[in-house]
């Protein structure tokens, strides 16, 4: 009994309130790690459509710039190849993704999973936004076409990333014993701030990027 109060006061956190707790952080990180799955999901079924007919409309292709297929036959759309096999990105979307659901149930039912295992859940959490960001960089910058259900990706990933760090500080304290600031960034809610400014920064940058194919 002693040792089962003793494991419960380990695992508590500095960070009280519902907003830190496990099933809210992770409960977060499982909606929008569900949403980007459903997305590859969709995406894989798109890429399957337009390899068996090529000069098919899809679903997402509104006009010449708002263009899933025209995204799709792109080689950043397949930048995992070997020798003459290439695997669409939507396919490892579909990997990724059913892990990061998987870690987001194991959280919510306040599991205390090893430093390494959360350090390495993190880092693979981060290698995930950076691939997304580069291939949003791509879409917008390189392509000149936006893919509407890898934006809804790019976004999910981004929400999923922010949960993931939360609750990796919240409920398996990476950090807050080293860096005090990291834990009053949480508890003075300086991250809602950051995390909207980031959201507003993104949108802000689609829409002027084109907002003639929008607004004209």
């Amino acid at each position: 009994m002693k040792q089962t109060d003793a494991a419960k006061e380990n695992y508590e956190t500095t960070l009280s309130g519902w907003r830190h707790s496990a099933a809210w952080t992770y409960g977060i990180m499982l909606f929008f790690s569900a949403v980007a799955l459903v997305t590859s999901l969709i995406l894989s079924a798109e890429t399957l459509a337009l390899a068996r007919a090529p000069k098919k409309l899809l679903s997402c292709d509104f006009n010449s710039v708002v263009s899933c297929s025209r995204v799709a036959q792109t080689w950043q759309a397949e930048i995992v190849k070997f020798g003459e096999l290439s695997f669409p990105n939507a396919f490892f979307g579909i990997a990724a993704e059913s892990v990061f659901v998987t870690l987001a149930v194991i959280g919510m039912i306040r599991v205390r999973v090893p430093r390494w295992f959360a350090i390495c859940t993190w880092l693979g959490g981060l290698c995930a936004l950076v691939y997304a960001y580069w291939l949003f960089s791509q879409s917008m910058f390189v392509i000149h076409a936006l893919c509407p259900w890898c934006i809804v990706l790019m976004f999910s990933t981004t929400m999923q990333f922010i949960s993931l760090t939360h609750a990796s500080v919240s409920s398996q304290k990476l950090l807050v014993k080293r860096f005090s600031l990291v834990e009053s960034y949480y508890r003075l809610r300086y991250d809602l701030l950051i995390d909207v400014l980031w959201v507003a920064a993104l949108l802000t940058l689609i829409l002027c990027q084109y907002s003639k194919v929008f607004f004209g």
